[in-house]
């Protein structure tokens, strides 16, 4: 078949790969426009745009993809089908109805559960023991179409959302190659999704990252491992931010409350609801990452003071 892909961040690169090695015809790649980068803020291409250009594949950047110029250069490339990861805007029905087979999402959740723009970091974050991935012809209703398949992926237990995520985006890549050879050979037939078990997942702010040190600690795991490596765990330690990186329940030490701190010297414990957690690497504001107990000798953080309000 003929296809254009569709794809803005890294997690989409092995994706875009599988397809240009498979026997499909890959005529040319969508992705969001340049985007301000780093301390210049200068404008720097998507990650999927920079591999297409080294697959020497025709790029193209909408603004928004109602716009009428895009949809005419769409059209002039004839694609049968569309394969989407995360593209990262919505597309209009006009847009829809141009590949002959529609726009085929591939999408990090076992759907109809985790709906949204962050299904990783809830599956992580409610503790989900088994996620995976499913492909699905994208329409109008969010992440609401019907599937051709799925791969599943068990969460390990030190699973961050970047570990769980680099994993499905290679099974996944492989997934999204077999649904396409489906459609082409007719094998496949899309099912609609089951009106119960819909959840959904919206996008993780900064806000939502801030560690609630009264919450117990595998509730607290949980968060800081969703939200690592982005939007990133944080808590407050003498009025300034510090970025929280995964951290390991203490079950062996005594009881503190929460967010109280316990410095030895090789570590720093935290109090929470239940058990206390380790600290693993932190980060304070224009600072490097660091091992906690190097960043408390630093600081001179002492046992008995407090992380957050």
């Amino acid at each position: 078949m003929r296809v254009v892909f569709a794809g803005t961040p890294e997690v989409a690169v092995p994706a875009l790969d599988a397809i240009a090695e498979s026997g499909h015809q890959l005529v040319g790649v969508v992705t969001r426009p340049d985007a301000p980068s780093g301390r210049g803020r200068k404008l720097v291409a998507s990650p999927v745009a920079q591999r297409a250009e080294e697959l020497g594949v025709p790029v193209l950047k909408p603004a928004h993809p109602k716009d009428p110029e895009f949809q005419a250069e769409l059209k002039a490339l004839e694609p049968d089908c569309c394969p989407v990861v995360a593209y990262g805007a919505l597309l209009p029905q006009s847009a829809l109805d141009i590949p002959v087979h529609g726009w085929v999402n591939l999408h990090f959740s076992i759907l109809p559960a985790w709906r949204g723009a962050a299904p990783v970091q809830h599956a992580l974050w409610a503790g989900d023991e088994v996620t995976g991935a499913t492909t699905f012809r994208i329409v109008r209703e969010l992440d609401a179409g019907p599937t051709f398949g799925v791969v599943t992926e068990t969460v390990r237990v030190t699973d961050t959302a970047g570990d769980l995520l680099g994993r499905l985006a290679e099974s996944g890549a492989g997934l999204l190659v077999a649904t396409l050879d489906g459609i082409e050979d007719g094998s496949l037939e899309a099912r609609e999704q089951p009106a119960d078990g819909v959840s959904f997942a919206p996008k993780i702010l900064v806000e939502d990252a801030e560690v609630d040190w009264t919450e117990p600690a595998v509730a607290v795991d949980r968060r800081v491992r969703a939200c690592t490596p982005g939007p990133g765990a944080w808590s407050t330690y003498a009025g300034e931010r510090i970025k929280i990186g995964p951290v390991s329940v203490a079950d062996d030490r005594e009881h503190l409350e929460p967010g109280v701190l316990e410095v030895t010297k090789n570590a720093v414990y935290v109090g929470t609801a239940t058990a206390p957690v380790r600290l693993g690497e932190v980060k304070a504001f224009g600072k490097k990452q660091m091992q906690a107990a190097d960043w408390a000798r630093g600081v001179r953080v002492a046992s008995g003071e407090t992380f957050g309000g």
